[in-house]
């Protein structure tokens, strides 16, 4: 059912019965034009026609995107944050990321059941509403012409959205400009009745970042009205408080700013402080956010109202897209595999890095079916405080694995984890990173296995002990053997129980980076020039270097590789100068075992490394490997039960407590 009347109090019903609102159209500033595709969709007006019949056989279609002629958007027909002007004759579509509304989502998690769409508008023309289903496959709900201020206000059911769906509406100018004034969609409700929330960042050495966040949440009172606190973890030596601005943004935040100031605990011991100050300060959530984010503020709000609906207390966690290339999605939704226990999408038809400005929402078919997570990354994440008084506070591990950890602890005690599509960070992507080399591959290893010896369903953890077997078989084989010994490490210490993790919190990073300083493999420099030029013994055969194998020839590949580098001896030449130098995309493991030295480039670009064959390490890290992967297998069931009995102590508020007390300041600045 729709209406369209001159005037309308829009936040209260026809018996009296308040409105409160779930989320408002936005869009982008005048200075962010480059993100206007996540906003406003000035591309074809309908999506790509899906198959009605045959479905089994058409299934492998559904994936299938094309691109959408878009018209160029006009920064002067941004007029506001929700307000945007329709030149005459032409059609723009809020079926967008940001401002299509995720009904499938609200029907699955929260009480919402109907929803109301009212849209302001000034000038003539139509409003025309769209749902799509779990399939992608669109129609046309309902729709109202339009003259002078008006607002058109549609009642819309949840009941069809199962599975998957999505709502939106378009604006279709007639020969005058049509002016969206705003646009909201409401629930029966009290907006009073929101809950509190502390915002908590963690940083380390990100004062920019800090300071930039910090005044985006300045600027927007909406988002900033229920924050009963913004705590800054500052665990830098660069101070977020000595920084330009900060002064200024302070008094701008009207008293709500705190920062404390302790020792670098890491990622796990920053957003266990967030949890722990929201559990003492009485807020109703915490909001964990990195450090290194733009945040878009309109997602606060949305998250809270979320979470204030839940049918039960439930995680809600907002989703990345790439700081420098912003209409980049990273990833919709992520699960824990857990025969492999590593974290994956939750479906084998989503896109990895979808781009909203080459394809838009509505001709995305998999972007439609509903995205169900065990996990959302701490990069922006809601939890309730009555989830961390039920389960304690995070892991102490420092970083990895605390945030997939921390949702599969709670799916355990009923409660969900949502990644909510409409809110959202830009980060910095580590698509440009390789975290799996140097040292936080100790992490990695460690924490993995943590987590599998407390969650994994299968007796000795499924295939989690042989594939890092295989890890570390790869690193050693491509000379990477600072990685290689920080994983031995890593097991060195699982293998010693739980008892040190909290001691280890600011002690463990230290040790793995003055141990690196040996590896040359590990030692970065950033002139081009410094290593001798690369020059190969031989050519190689035929031409060409060595290709990848196929996975029929990969295990007699690899042990005839692995065979080699133990006997045969070192080409004398390849100590004094590098025999080849290596982009880091093509630092695999069948390429780079084929040489005895290779100058590497970092994954940033930023240096390089001169990684050199050493068949002694080769032999010591490989029998260790062996030895404590072997031993690990033996004591797994053992070490199980050592980790879950400890889990409750080692994560509860009172230890944490003891743990912030040895390691941050005694007065927090304000």
């Amino acid at each position: 059912m729709s209406t369209a009347t001159k005037t309308e109090d829009l936040h209260v019903s026809e018996e009296g019965q308040p409105w409160r609102v779930l989320q408002r159209v936005i869009l982008p500033s005048q200075s962010q034009m480059d993100t206007v595709p996540l906003y406003l969709d000035t591309g074809t007006a309908t999506g790509v026609q899906l198959p009605t019949s045959n479905l089994e056989a058409n299934s492998r279609t559904l994936t299938q995107t094309v691109s959408a002629p878009s018209k160029e958007a006009h920064v002067e027909d941004f007029l506001t944050r929700h307000s945007t002007s329709v030149r005459p004759g032409e059609r723009v579509s809020f079926g967008t990321y940001f401002n299509a509304f995720a009904a499938s989502y609200w029907r699955r998690w929260t009480t919402v059941n109907s929803v109301r769409l009212s849209v302001s508008t000034s000038g003539s023309g139509s409003v025309i509403v769209y749902k799509s289903n779990a399939r992608g496959a669109l129609q046309r709900v309902d729709s109202r012409n339009v003259d002078g201020g008006s607002v058109s206000t549609f009642d819309l059911t949840l009941a069809p959205f199962g599975d998957g769906g999505w709502y939106w509406f378009d604006l279709v100018a007639g020969s005058e400009p049509l002016v969206l004034r705003n646009a909201e969609w409401l629930t029966e409700g009290d907006d009073s009745q929101q809950g509190s929330v502390t915002l908590q960042i963690t940083t380390l050495n990100k004062t920019e970042f800090c300071i930039n966040n910090l005044k985006l949440l300045a600027e927007n009172p909406d988002a900033l009205e229920h924050i009963k606190e913004l705590v800054v973890v500052d665990q830098g030596t660069q101070k977020v408080s000595d920084a330009d601005g900060f002064a200024e943004v302070s008094a701008a935040l009207g008293g709500k700013l705190r920062i404390i100031n302790q020792d670098n605990l890491g990622g796990s011991g920053g957003f266990a402080r967030g949890m722990y100050e929201a559990v003492e300060n009485g807020s109703d959530y915490v909001l964990l956010m990195d450090d290194d984010v733009v945040v878009e503020p309109e997602s606060i709000s949305r998250m809270l109202t979320f979470g204030d609906l839940c049918k039960t207390p439930t995680i809600v966690g907002g989703h990345m897209f790439d700081l420098y290339n912003r209409t980049v999605l990273h990833t919709f939704g992520e699960v824990v595999n857990p025969w492999r226990f590593l974290w994956e999408q939750s479906r084998e038809d989503m896109l990895l890095g979808h781009d909203f400005q080459s394809t838009n929402l509505r001709q995305t078919s998999w972007l439609h079916r509903r995205a169900d997570v065990d996990f959302n990354g701490w990069w922006m994440s809601l939890i309730p405080t009555r989830i961390i008084r039920d389960i304690g506070l995070a892991l102490p591990v420092f970083i990895k694995w605390d945030d997939a950890e921390y949702s599969l602890r709670a799916k355990e005690h009923g409660y969900p984890t949502v990644s909510m599509p409409g809110a959202a960070v830009w980060h910095v992507s580590w698509i440009d990173k390789d975290d799996l080399v140097g040292w936080q591959a100790y992490f990695h290893a460690r924490n993995r296995f943590i987590a599998a010896l407390i969650h994994s369903p299968y007796e000795f953890g499924g295939r989690i002990v042989r594939e890092s077997h295989y890890a570390d078989i790869k690193h050693l084989v491509s000379m990477q053997y600072a990685t290689a010994r920080g994983r031995n490490m890593a097991l060195r210490d699982l293998l010693q129980g739980p008892g040190q993790l909290h001691d280890q919190l600011d002690t463990k990073l230290p040790e793995i980076r003055d141990m690196m300083k040996s590896y040359p493999d590990s030692v970065i420099a950033t002139d081009p020039d410094t290593f001798p030029a690369a020059k190969l013994d031989k050519p190689p055969k035929h031409g060409h270097g060595v290709r990848e194998p196929n996975k029929l020839g990969l295990i007699p590949i690899a042990a005839k590789t692995v065979l080699r580098q133990l006997v045969q001896p070192v080409s004398p030449s390849s100590r004094v100068r590098p025999q080849a130098n290596v982009a880091h995309q093509d630092n695999r493991w069948w390429r780079m075992s084929q040489y005895d030295s290779a100058v590497v480039t970092n994954a940033e670009g930023t240096g390089s490394a001169w990684y050199k064959r050493d068949p002694k390490q080769l032999r010591s890290m490989l029998a260790e490997s062996a030895r404590l992967h072997s031993l690990l297998l033996k004591d797994w069931k053992k070490l199980s039960a050592e980790y879950k009995a400890a889990l409750p102590e080692i994560t509860s508020i009172d230890t944490w407590k003891k743990t912030f007390d040895a390691h941050s300041d005694r007065v927090d600045e304000r």
